[in-house]
């Protein structure tokens, strides 16, 4: 071993303190040395940030640990099937649900900036996208648009939402000023363009299109203008999603009968699948940038939340126990 952790914990006063410290194994020093304090209810976050604190202090890099998942929680059988809005902390505990599941819920976003999300809710009568704020419970809808909205995504700070509408079977790209409420079409294109994403520094917006004929990553300014192709393999390229770092963009990547999650470099270049299944899809970042989530679904299975690092090594399926899609990570809890 390295490093070695050491630690007590202790009650006083109705309050749970915590000391611990981190050890280099080999020189006999220490690394670290913390206290933290609580209420015993909260002995969870305790544990996640002292691994937020071990991590960081091993490898250079924030850790990932004291977050949250939003997700949609899936139940009941193929006909009828029950979505509700759901979320839980990164390892699967302590999961809630935030929507009765009297309609379906799709795409749940986290925003970067603070304690809300951004989903799209389908009735029969159509679909809406709404914010939510996880701290006060208040729910507002974007207003309403003609045709089928979907696959909203807050930018870097918080205050634009980009999504799709579908009319007539063309399906374009918008942006949603969240102070003004104003709204602006990016793409004028007569393909599918959809599933939008924020470079970190809210200057470009990867998507997918299938203007080149089947669907592929295109990147373009975030006013809409210089839209070019990233993507080049063989099969079909959707859901991407930029990295927090700006390292990578995450995607699905459809080829032949299998499904794979996958990164490359902003540029198109240094492609590299990280998952080969029946069906994964919809990656989402941890806030690190070194750990991505995504759903997989077997043959005549439910989908099920999976993890995966960016080397493809360490790949393990969450523990929350019932079926879920969808997934969106939170930024690091205050």
């Amino acid at each position: 071993a390295q490093a070695l952790v050491n630690g007590q914990v202790t009650v006083e006063g109705g309050r749970l303190r915590v000391d611990f410290r981190l050890w280099d194994v080999f020189s006999e020093q220490q690394l670290l040395g913390l206290q933290f304090t609580a209420s015993p209810e909260n002995w969870r976050r305790v544990a996640h940030k002292i691994s937020d604190a071990v991590y960081e202090r091993l490898t250079g890099e924030k850790g990932y640990f004291d977050t949250r998942v939003v997700f949609v929680a899936e139940s009941g059988g193929r006909v009828g099937r029950v979505k509700r809005l759901a979320i839980m902390d990164q390892d699967g505990a302590n999961p809630s649900y935030l929507t009765d599941g009297s309609y379906i819920v799709m795409t749940p976003r986290f925003s970067s900036t603070s304690q809300e999300i951004t989903y799209m809710a389908l009735r029969p009568e159509g679909s809406s996208i709404y914010l939510f704020n996880l701290e006060t419970g208040r729910r507002e809808t974007l207003g309403d648009f003609p045709g089928m909205v979907f696959a909203p995504r807050f930018s870097p700070d918080g205050g634009r939402v980009a999504f799709s509408v579908e009319r007539g079977g063309n399906s374009d790209i918008y942006v949603m000023n969240l102070r003004s409420r104003t709204s602006t079409r990016l793409t004028a294109d007569p393909a599918i363009d959809t599933s939008p994403s924020f470079s970190p520094d809210g200057t470009k917006i990867v998507f997918n299109s299938d203007r080149g004929g089947n669907p592929q990553l295109y990147v373009m300014n975030s006013d809409g203008s210089g839209a070019r192709r990233l993507s080049f393999g063989s099969g079909r390229y959707t859901t991407p999603v930029w990295s927090p770092t700006g390292e990578y963009i995450a995607f699905t990547k459809q080829t032949g009968g299998s499904f794979h999650i996958g990164v490359m470099r902003p540029d198109g270049s240094d492609e590299r699948t990280l998952t080969d299944s029946y069906l994964d899809e919809g990656p989402t970042w941890a806030p690190n940038g070194r750990v991505l989530m995504f759903f997989r679904e077997g043959q005549g299975q439910g989908p099920r939340l999976w993890s995966v690092d960016v080397t493809g090594r360490v790949q393990r399926a969450t523990p929350y126990p019932g079926s879920g899609s969808d997934p969106a990570w939170s930024p690091l809890l205050d």
